[in-house]
């Protein structure tokens, strides 16, 4: 144990790209996928809600693989398990870039997710470990930009590559990126002292696990289809998620080795902490899942312009974290994540300013404002939720975090689509009661339009059709202004000090 802490690789700067690539490359993989959306259900011919598929099924995946992360880093060590994740996920990436159908694609994605889940809290926990004690913030503060630059370079590259080459390049970039990461780790820390040890594997949880959460996610997916509690499908799957996942914590709450350690709950930071994660996340997600499509199916924009009109995102965040890093800790951590809550809410109320006119530079404004909220989002609701945590329990904790985190933009995902599309055929009913042949302002469009022909009914109900889409779409982003809103509430609920220990390295050779 103590060898370890000591530590130290040959090139720290080599150490840290190689960690955070392949960090960059799972992340970038959560979103790289949501502009590409339209095209890979075209081309795999499937509707645009079947398509979120690919989306939830990486996200569900690897969720559910994450709290296996401390047991195998236990059983094989921290460094062989960051590589053969690394490895396993460029396979992975290739057989999604080769798939031919749907349910192929969804099936490697699946793969894709399993074998992404260990790199993010093995990349956290070697970073802490190779950085001395006083530059830990430094290291968390990198690891913080790369989560946030992924998800905003996702789109970019998503867009570019579908239009300017095919969809199966935006898994086909991993293969060179994880080859490169696994290389220079195995390189940097082959040196480094393993420990290991045999631990019991809570395999009852984690079956309990994957049916609760996985009944869970198809019963979010197929619903809209499906009709929801109409169909007997549904109220099945509904049923076997509720009975799954109350078996699983119970049982977690009484097992001696949890596969996810539920009791962390009990201390007060970690528990709201947790909450303003999972639900800030949730909505970070679904404005970047909402809003390429929205401008790719309504506004006529292509994958490539849709991307760069969610990136100025980015750009504040990434001038913004070595600031963050070094200055944080000087404020109380509750006012910073409440100001990240408010300028995220602030710019979803912007958003639903939004009409059918609205031009590029004013929705990249917008996100380039969202910005200064994400930038202050990750660091200040990480160290608020592990805060209160034993060291021993720093890793659980972490894991724990990052699993709901996931699990709430898998599920933002597929109620996200669900409320937006639900919302635009609500108000397309409502607007076309008052179209009828006798109503003069009807009369008075199919006119401008060339007469009352069956060209100008289509066009007509074009009109309809992108209003009522505008109009959910602005539902959608008030409803998401108020629950930021909500968040600032919630935040105040922990209580300082809010002192960031030195957990996963000194708790990581148990």
């Amino acid at each position: 144990m103590s060898n370890n802490a000591s530590f130290t690789p040959p090139s720290l700067l080599l150490s840290t790209i190689g960690l955070s690539l392949a960090t960059f490359m799972q992340v970038l993989d959560t979103t790289i996928a949501n502009v590409a959306l339209p095209t890979i259900s075209g081309n795999l011919g499937v509707s645009s809600e079947q398509g979120t598929w690919v989306i939830t099924s990486f996200a569900v995946s690897n969720a559910i693989a994450l709290p296996l992360t401390g047991w195998l880093s236990r059983r094989f060590g921290e460094v062989k398990l960051f590589v053969w994740a690394t490895l396993l996920f460029v396979l992975a990436s290739f057989l999604c870039g080769i798939s031919t159908s749907m349910p192929e694609l969804v099936g490697f994605r699946v793969l894709q997710g399993v074998v992404a889940g260990p790199l993010y809290p093995m990349t956290q926990t070697l970073l802490i470990a190779v950085y001395p004690p006083a530059k830990r913030g430094l290291a968390l503060a990198l690891l913080a930009m790369v989560t946030v630059v992924a998800p905003i370079a996702g789109p970019i590259l998503g867009g570019w590559i579908t239009d300017s080459y095919s969809w199966p390049w935006i898994f086909f970039i991993n293969v060179p990126i994880g080859l490169f990461a696994a290389w220079v780790v195995t390189q940097q820390m082959k040196k480094r002292p393993v420990v290991t040890s045999r631990q019991p594997m809570d395999y009852v949880g984690l079956i309990a696990l994957i049916i609760g959460v996985g009944a869970l996610q198809i019963v979010l997916d197929k619903g809209n289809d499906a009709d929801w509690f109409e169909s007997s499908f549904i109220v099945i799957g509904s049923v076997i998620s509720v009975v799954a996942l109350a078996f699983f914590v119970i049982w977690e709450m009484t097992d001696e080795h949890p596969v996810v350690n539920l009791r962390l709950f009990a201390h007060r930071n970690f528990r709201y902490g947790t909450i303003v994660l999972i639900l800030g996340y949730a909505g970070f997600f679904g404005i970047n899942l909402i809003l390429p499509q929205w401008l790719q199916t309504r506004l006529g924009y292509t994958a490539t312009w849709a991307g760069f009109a969610v990136a100025p995102l980015g750009i504040l965040p990434v001038l913004l974290a070595p600031f963050v890093g070094k200055y944080a800790p000087k404020f109380d951590m509750r006012l910073l994540a409440g100001g990240a809550f408010l300028a995220i809410g602030l710019s979803c109320f912007m958003r639903a300013g939004f009409t059918n006119e609205v031009d590029f530079q004013h929705i990249a404004l917008v996100q380039l404002f969202m910005g200064i909220g994400v930038a202050l989002f990750f660091m200040p609701t990480l160290t608020i939720l592990l805060s209160d945590l034993p060291p021993s329990q720093i890793a659980d904790g972490s894991g724990l975090a990052t699993f709901l985190r996931t699990l709430g933009g898998s599920f933002a995902a597929s109620l996200t689509t669900w409320i937006w599309i639900r919302r635009a055929d609500q108000h397309h009913a409502y607007l076309t009661e008052s179209i009828t042949p006798f109503d003069p302002a009807t009369r008075e469009a199919l006119t401008n339009l060339g007469g009352a022909g069956a060209k100008a009914y289509t066009q007509l109900d074009q009109m309809v059709i992108s209003q009522a889409y505008i109009m959910s779409t602005v539902d959608y982003f008030t409803l998401l202004g108020w629950m930021f809103m909500g968040l600032i509430l919630i935040v105040w609920l922990a209580k300082p000090p809010f002192t960031a220990k030195a957990g996963p390295a000194a708790s990581a050779g148990h």
